[in-house]
Formats: C-alpha cells, sequence, structure tokens
C-alpha cells in the first residue's frame, strides 16, 4: 500500500494531529534506542570494502549498531567530550563512522568534515570550532587522510588527542598499522595523545550510558555550509531538529522505507544527506542501509558495477545527485534483476528535465526529487514524481514545517507574502530550521520577521504554484554547485584579486550537461593592464587550493556588469553564459542560430529565447541536457 505523502492535501490531513501527539524522541540516540528495541537482530548496515569482491560484507545488526554506538558515547565521555565540547570526524565511509556520528551525538557535539578537503583548510575549521577530539583514519594503503589530518591538526591549540580507526578489520592480511603517541610527537604538541578507536570502544560498556541522554534542544552537529571551499560558515543543528527531518523523510516517503527493505548509501557521510536519508531515516523505520565502499560512489568500480549491487543487495532506494543519474545511464542493465528497486531520490543540485525523463523511461524508476539545506537540516520539500508536469519541481513542503516564498524589499526585510506563482525568497519555519551559526555575526540577514514569526531565508529565489508545488527559479546565494560539490566564489575571487593587473573578478556557474556547473571566472584589468588569459589561468591554479573551484574558462572584459549603485551584477555574466553553452551546442551540431536573448522571465528566471534558421531535433535534444530554461521561437 502506497502511504507516501503525495499531495498538499495529504501533508495538511497529517497535520490534522497537533505536532505535539507525535510524541517524537529527544534524541538521535534515543531514536536508535528504539529502533534497536524494535528491530533487534534485523540487519540494520551491510558493509563492502570493495565493489570488485561485495560478496565479501559485514553484516551489522541493529542490537549490534546501538551496542557499539552506545560504547562510543561512552567513550567519548569519559575523555571529556560534552555538550560544551566537540569531537571532529575525518573519515570515509565505514561503519565506525556511524558508531561516532551518533554516538559522539549521545555525548557532546558532533563535526563531519569532508576528507577531501586540503589540510589548510581542515585545520582552519578545527581551530574555529575548538575542537577537543578528532577520530581519523589511520595510515591505509592509498589513502592520505592520516597524513593529511595530522598536517591539520597542527596547531590546533583546543586538541587533547586523536581517535585512529584501522582498517584491518577488513582488509585482510593488511597488518595493523596504529601509530602510537610517541611516535607523532614530531608533528603535534606533546600533551596530544593518540588511541587506537578499535581497541578502545571495547573498553566501555555497550548496554546503557554512563550519563544523562542530551534533551532536544541540545546540539547534536555542526556542519560546515555555505560552500565546501573558501572558510565555510558553521552551522548547529539540535537533536530535535535531526529527529524531526528524519521522520519527515520517511513519512513522506513510507511506502519506499520500510523494515527489511535494503537502502544504498553512496553520498558521504559528512553529507547531511548521507546521514539523514541514507542514516537515521531508513533506521527509523527499519530498513538496511547497504554502505558501500569507504569512497561510496567514488569508489573504484561502484558505478561501473551499480547495477549488480542493486541485484546483489536488493536494494529498493538509493539517493544520489544529478552527476550520479548521468553516469548510471551508461551502464549496462540488461540481464540484471531490477525488481527490488522502487524509487531513487535527488538533491544537491538541480536536475534537468531530459536527464529526468530518459532515466525514468530506461529504468522505470520514480525519481523523487528533493529541496533541502543544511540550514534545515537535510530536506524542507519532496517531489513525488507523479506528473511529466511537475518535473523540475522541488515538489511540496514537509508535514509540519511552513515553506513560502515571501517579497522582500531592498533591505531584505518582509514586504508581503508573494502571490500564486510570483517569485520570492524561498523560507522556511518549522522543527527542522537550525540554532544559528557559530559565529554570531554570520546570523545577520538570515532571518526574516513575518507578523511575529521568524522565518528562515534559504537563499534561493522561487514560487509557488495553486498545487502548491514550489519551482526554484534562481539564487539569490552564488554558490556554484558542480556535481553536488559547493564551491564558494569568493575562494576565486579573492585569489584573482590578488593579481597585481586584475582590478575586478567576478566568479559564476556555467551550465555544464553532466555537472550540473562548472566554476568560470571574468575580470576586468587595471587601466592600460595587460595580460593573457594562459597567465590568469596559472595564477588561478598556483593562488587556489581547491583543485575543484580552479575556473575552466577565464574571460577578460574591458568593463565589468554593475548595478547602479556600483555592485557587480552577476546574472548578466550567468546570461552570457548561458548564451555561450546554446551558441557552443549549435555549433557543434551544426545549427544555424538567427537570433538569442537571455533574458529574466518574472516566473521562469534566466530564460533562453532562441530562434533557429531550421528545426534542429539533435541541438533540442542536447540543450534539454541542461538545468536552465530555454524556448525555441
Amino acid at each position: 500500500m502506497n502511504n507516501n505523502l503525495e499531495s498538499l492535501s495529504a501533508v495538511e490531513e497529517v497535520e490534522l494531529a497537533p505536532y505535539h501527539t507525535l510524541s517524537l524522541p529527544d534524541s538521535t540516540y534515543e531514536v536508535l534506542k528504539q529502533s534497536a528495541a524494535r528491530y533487534g537482530s534485523n540487519a540494520a548496515m551491510d558493509f563492502f570494502l570493495s565493489a570488485d569482491n561485495m560478496d565479501d560484507f559485514v553484516s551489522i545488526s541493529y542490537n549490534e549498531l546501538f551496542g557499539n554506538i552506545t560504547r562510543c558515547a561512552n567513550m567519548f565521555r569519559a575523555h571529556g567530550i560534552d555538550q560544551n565540547n566537540m569531537v571532529a570526524l575525518i573519515l570515509p565511509n565505514l561503519p565506525e563512522t556511524h558508531y561516532a556520528i551518533w554516538g559522539g551525538e549521545a555525548a557532546g557535539t558532533v563535526l563531519s568534515l569532508n576528507p577531501l578537503l586540503e589540510a589548510e583548510q581542515l585545520s582552519s575549521l578545527l581551530k574555529t570550532a575548538g575542537v577537543r577530539w578528532l577520530v581519523t583514519l589511520g595510515p591505509t594503503p592509498g589513502s592520505d587522510i592520516w597524513e593529511k589530518s595530522l598536517q591539520a591538526c597542527e596547531g590546533v591549540d583546543t586538541l587533547e588527542g586523536i581517535f585512529q580507526i584501522n582498517l584491518s578489520t577488513y582488509l585482510s592480511g593488511f597488518k595493523s598499522a596504529f601509530i602510537s603517541g610517541s611516535a607523532a610527537i614530531s608533528r603535534l604538541k606533546s600533551s596530544v595523545k593518540v588511541k587506537n578507536f578499535n581497541k578502545e570502544l571495547q573498553k566501555y560498556r555497550a548496554d546503557r550510558l554512563e550519563f544523562s541522554m542530551p534533551g532536544g534542544n541540545d546540539i547534536a552537529s555542526c556542519f560546515c555550509t555555505g560552500g565546501t571551499t573558501g572558510l565555510p560558515k558553521i552551522a548547529r543543528r539540535p537533536h530535535s531538529a535531526e529527529v524531526y527531518d528524519a521522520w519527515a523523510v520517511g513519512r513522506m516517503i513510507s511506502a519506499q522505507l520500510t523494515e527489511g527493505v535494503s537502502v544504498f548509501c553512496g553520498l558521504p557521510l559528512f553529507h547531511v544527506n548521507g546521514q539523514i536519508v541514507t542514516g537515521l531515516a531508513s533506521w527509523m523505520r527499519g530498513a538496511k542501509v547497504i554502505l558501500g565502499t569507504p569512497q561510496g560512489y567514488r569508489g573504484e568500480g561502484v558505478i561501473p558495477r551499480f547495477w549488480e549491487i542493486v541485484e546483489r543487495f536488493n536494494v529498493a532506494a538509493f539517493s544520489g545527485v544529478p552527476t550520479l543519474y548521468a553516469a548510471l545511464l551508461n551502464q549496462p542493465m540488461e540481464g540484471r534483476d531490477l525488481s527490488s528497486l522502487e524509487a531513487a531520490f535527488c538533491g544537491a543540485a538541480p536536475m534537468p528535465k531530459e536527464l529526468f525523463r530518459q532515466f525514468q523511461d530506461r529504468t522505470g524508476i520514480p525519481i523523487i526529487e528533493g529541496y533541502g539545506l543544511t540550514e534545515g537540516t537535510c530536506a524542507s520539500s519532496l517531489n513525488p514524481g507523479l506528473s511529466e508536469n511537475t518535473i523540475g519541481s522541488i515538489g511540496i513542503r514537509l508535514p509540519y514545517q511552513d515553506m513560502m516564498c515571501i517579497v522582500l524589499d531592498d533591505d531584505g526585510n518582509y514586504l508581503r507574502d508573494a502571490d500564486v506563482n510570483e517569485v520570492g525568497a524561498v523560507s522556511i519555519k518549522g522543527p527542522n530550521v537550525f540554532a544559528g551559526y557559530m559565529e554570531p555575526s554570520h546570523n545577520k540577514g538570515i532571518w526574516i520577521e513575518r507578523n511575529g514569526e521568524t522565518w528562515l531565508n534559504t537563499g534561493d529565489l522561487g514560487r509557488q504554484d495553486a498545487d502548491g508545488y514550489f519551482w526554484l527559479t534562481g539564487r539569490k546565494k552564488e554558490l556554484i554547485i558542480r556535481g553536488g560539490h559547493n564551491i564558494d566564489p569568493k575562494t576565486i575571487e579573492e585569489a584573482m584579486h590578488e593579481h597585481p593587473k586584475v582590478r575586478l573578478a567576478a566568479a559564476v556557474g556555467r551550465p555544464d550537461a553532466y555537472a550540473g556547473e562548472l566554476p568560470v571566472v571574468y575580470v576586468e584589468l587595471e587601466d592600460g593592464a595587460k595580460c593573457t588569459v594562459d597567465e590568469l589561468v596559472a595564477f588561478a591554479k598556483d593562488n587556489i587550493s581547491e583543485k575543484a573551484a580552479w575556473p575552466k574558462a577565464i574571460q577578460v572584459l574591458e568593463m565589468m556588469p554593475v548595478t547602479p549603485v556600483g555592485k557587480i551584477f552577476k546574472p548578466a555574466l550567468q546570461m552570457l553564459e548561458i548564451e555561450h553553452v546554446i551558441r557552443a551546442e549549435a555549433s557543434s551540431k551544426g545549427a544555424s542560430i538567427q537570433s538569442l536573448e537571455v533574458k529574466q522571465h518574472a516566473q521562469r528566471g534566466l530564460l533562453a529565447e532562441v530562434k533557429l534558421a531550421q528545426a534542429s531535433s539533435e541541438l533540442l535534444h542536447a540543450l534539454d541536457q541542461y538545468a536552465f530554461e530555454y524556448d525555441i521561437v
């Protein structure tokens, strides 16, 4: 029976019962405790190290999962982690990562960091957060996480110790490479202890906490947001927000998340989607999480053998970003039994309509597209994917979370509610909204006061149609989203401004059929200055530490487009990029363009109007691979 919430009226029917009558658990630890009591010996997680040897997997029951989380919580508390202290994780996807996430939230606050960041960036985040203990991967063949973590820990004055996870449990024939504290003294201050996570864990009891459970208002986790390049803001999220969002996601897609079904986790566990959708929400409803390789979808052989993984583990659902779906379309499905597969979830970046159609037509699997942000815990709306007319929409709001488009004045203050189909600032209010950023100054401008209520401005622009579906039309926040990887344009711009011949620099996203967007930068040179594009490209690579942020192209303008008050007007640059892509695709397909205009549409955002000398089905097919809107006129 399909109990999914597939319309606004269905959401409103659920809300007839007051929110407090749901009696949701107070903490993520209590969620897992209840699930262990309910599902006990059922498998909670299967983990395989390699796609080439997926039959060699470790299965962990709900009882074992909860027991190890409890051990971990007691271990952290014994080492000084409480609600006033933070434990950071620099880890790939491992069962131990889940123990550390949820055990850390029970004991104190967890900061999950991207192990692909450079050591300098990690160090800055560890210092900003005042981290007391770090959990990271020990020396492992083919991984630089241990060395990078040591570099990142240098100069972190609050750090007391490092827990080192050893993969010898999963790597047959791999000798333990545990590094003692004395061996690490040359890199760290002498007071920093280095301990073996796996061995230390066994010293603590698994049957109960040796301290009081956290409450709903206690901060469970901190996540970096505003881009994974640059110096991101750190968002603080209470237990109540994570518990609610896990419940709400599960309620919206209850037909897919049921007891005993297998949910594949390929997104990283330092990301909210990996933790909530393919973690807490799945366990809240008794599902089994398939943790596929430490690198997830990046793991060698995972995408080429994905349909084999689905068949082998009877996967019912998985979550990914648009680039994943594009890659999966190129993998052969013939001969595979995919009858277990019921749905696929997509988020993190807009999905091109044609890619959406191609995937559903080929696989027969409905794509449930979601929208959310770290500051809203994970998800705020879901599109059940029932109609051709709603492809491209981010769907309907979650139950008990309000969501609306608001028209703001020039200072960002509330002016009025947007009318049906009128573009406004997408805003949310509800139990999933975060507790603000760690740095108080970062909270300026994110809240909207509306009729005595406080709403969170997501930074996105959108409209809501008469059926309650939301449609994004643009972003006020300027993040460049490359394959789900958030790039702060300031990272690029600040580096380019260091060039002595550059007066102005502005980075925007170039539409890309595979990655969604690629970073490009426009520059205006100082008067009389001469500089080649090759020189600027070389300078960018030397001065931007994050490779994902290296600009794919640099354009030199005689004069940067600006607003009447002198600010760089980035929509004009984004229009140039859309035009560039369309002309490049037309050239490659032998199509002749008579006229092309990119303009701001009141409801659809940036819209390209293309007039062709003659019809070209090849060009239309190519343009359908992109997320931007276009009309043939």
